[in-house]
């Protein structure tokens, strides 16, 4: 049996430790960040047991170095990274090329990829699946599908709905209440 092989490494961003896999294909998983080194290995290793502690390629030394320009707010495009997301169900694969195709600061909902993959508004559950399995966030852009009505929605990253927000946020996208127009005055 052919196994393929993974490598993996853990490096600082200033959002924190993340981590990256990959194999002869491309990347194959993405950690986003947590607060410890220990932690982002742990991680890892749990959905990739085998893999071995790497220095990173020249290729993916550049994926790192441009996550570490995401993570301090510098306009970041992930699209031509390579990727390898393994086995998935078909309309999975469908909706992570879908989402690659969102760029920095674009944002869309479940219901518009379900509707640009030609199914139904139920497969909005289904793309929302897809975007909670998906072993390489960051790179496949699932911070940027929103819930319907423009709401953040879930997230199984660490710091979960927060963390997407905050994403969103570096990219310049604000979720919350807009802020009053005028201020009340204190009488």
């Amino acid at each position: 049996m052919n196994e393929t092989i993974h490598h993996y490494c853990v490096f600082d961003t200033a959002g924190g430790f993340c981590g990256i896999a990959w194999n002869d294909i491309g990347i194959t998983r993405f950690q986003l960040p947590t607060k410890s080194a220990e932690a982002t290995e742990r991680i890892l290793l749990r959905r990739l047991p085998q893999a071995l502690s790497s220095e990173p390629t020249a290729q993916v030394a550049k994926v790192i170095a441009a996550v570490k320009r995401y993570f301090k707010g510098e306009e970041t495009d992930f699209s031509g990274v390579a990727v390898d997301v393994g086995d998935q169900e078909p309309f999975f694969e469908q909706v992570y090329t879908e989402t690659r195709r969102l760029g920095w600061g674009n944002t869309t909902t479940y219901g518009t990829i379900a509707k640009e993959l030609g199914a139904g508004p139920e497969a909005a559950r289904d793309v929302g699946q897809a975007m909670a399995k998906n072993p390489i966030p960051l790179i496949i852009p699932c911070h940027r599908v929103l819930a319907a009505g423009g709401k953040v929605g879930g997230f199984s990253a660490p710091g979960g709905s927060i963390a997407k927000a905050h994403m969103l946020e570096l990219e310049g996208v604000h979720l919350g209440v807009p802020p009053a127009a005028q201020q009340s005055f204190g009488f």
